[in-house]
């Protein structure tokens, strides 16, 4: 059966479409919204399937209008919005270093957007607003500095992964040292930040981290074509017309800005942007960087991430980051153990 289509759109333009492609962004996207439909259902006051989306569309009583708007969607659409954003920047950098480990948990930004927090808690105790900014700071900051050490005519593969792996030690250093300098209140407060938890997340968290995805996925998507031509080689791509370092510039500093942003409104949530574009290119079986099923399948992760950390431990709610290292953690293991089989490492 034929995996490829061609689709005519109203304006008289032919598309190519996957349609294995298709499916599983579509299964996922069903996957993700239905894991969310039974997370806002899960809590002290429990709600069937049926009355959270009688109360989302406005026809519940005014109790479950309270607990589902102003407690449990805002903490879902955190959880949405910060797993879209790391799949698809772990996918954009995946891409960029052509490494499946070039990864923003590998490459340092979490780390980066944690010193910038610890900075914040530890120097200033800044409130949870300025905390976030500091995280966002702290990721910009820590992109930037990858990507002027890993620059030598251009960004290449290993390089931005090794000069990564290295700022990477360097600001777990950081990070360690403004602990031991901190007071036993900061510290505990830090460490809560640390593990990466959705809890208490409100709209504030929301709108922020809605309105920088409403500007950079388009970005990043309106230069999918281009990413996915690089893969050829700089040579060829320049021929076509691409301006690769242009690309690569512009495609990074969005994939810094959509890690930062989400770690700032979550805090470090381990191995997604990892994991979730080597699952959606293993589902989609499709050549390239795979950017929307990677968005739609961190998206998925975390919510049901999150899901488990509230359900599968009985009275004990562990956050959610945690659960993301673990299955993350017995993802790499995996990932490594078939690159090395593989020849590839």
């Amino acid at each position: 059966m034929k995996t490829n289509r061609a689709v005519r759109v109203p304006t008289g333009l032919s598309v190519r479409l996957d349609v294995r492609a298709f499916t599983v962004v579509v299964l996922l996207m069903l996957l993700a919204l239905g894991a969310s439909v039974l997370l806002i259902g899960t809590g002290d006051f429990p709600m069937s399937a049926s009355d959270v989306l009688t109360t989302l569309v406005g026809q519940g009583d005014e109790g479950q209008e309270f607990i589902v708007t102003e407690l449990r969607l805002p903490r879902v659409l955190v959880g949405l919005l910060v797993g879209a954003s790391l799949g698809i920047g772990g996918a954009l950098f995946q891409s960029i270093s052509r490494n499946p480990l070039g990864s923003p948990d590998i490459l340092g930004l979490g780390q980066g957007a944690t010193a910038g927090a610890l900075t914040v808690i530890v120097l200033f105790s800044g409130t949870a607003n300025q905390v976030a900014l500091g995280a966002l700071a702290g990721g910009l900051i820590t992109g930037t500095a990858i990507y002027v050490l890993a620059w030598k005519r251009g960004v290449h593969g290993y390089r931005l992964v090794l000069v990564g792996i290295g700022v990477s030690a360097v600001v777990t250093a950081v990070n360690g040292y403004l602990l031991t300098k901190s007071d036993i209140v900061d510290a505990a407060r830090a460490v809560v930040w640390m593990t990466g938890s959705l809890d208490g997340r409100d709209w504030d968290q929301v709108w922020p981290l809605l309105a920088l995805c409403a500007v950079l996925v388009p970005v990043v998507l309106a230069n999918s074509r281009a990413l996915r031509m690089t893969e050829m080689g700089d040579d060829i791509s320049n021929a076509l017309g691409v301006r690769v370092e242009r690309l690569r510039l512009v495609l990074m500093l969005s994939a810094v800005l959509l890690t930062a942003s989400a770690t700032a409104a979550a805090g470090p949530v381990s191995f997604v942007a990892l994991t979730a574009p080597q699952l959606a290119r293993r589902l989609t079986r499709s050549p390239g960087p795979n950017l929307v099923a990677s968005m739609c399948m961190g998206a998925a992760l975390l919510v049901l991430a999150d899901f488990l950390s509230q359900r599968a431990f009985g009275a004990e709610q562990l956050p959610v980051g945690v659960v993301t290292g673990v299955l993350g953690g017995v993802y790499l293991l995996w990932l490594l153990v078939t690159e090395r089989r593989a020849g590839r490492i």
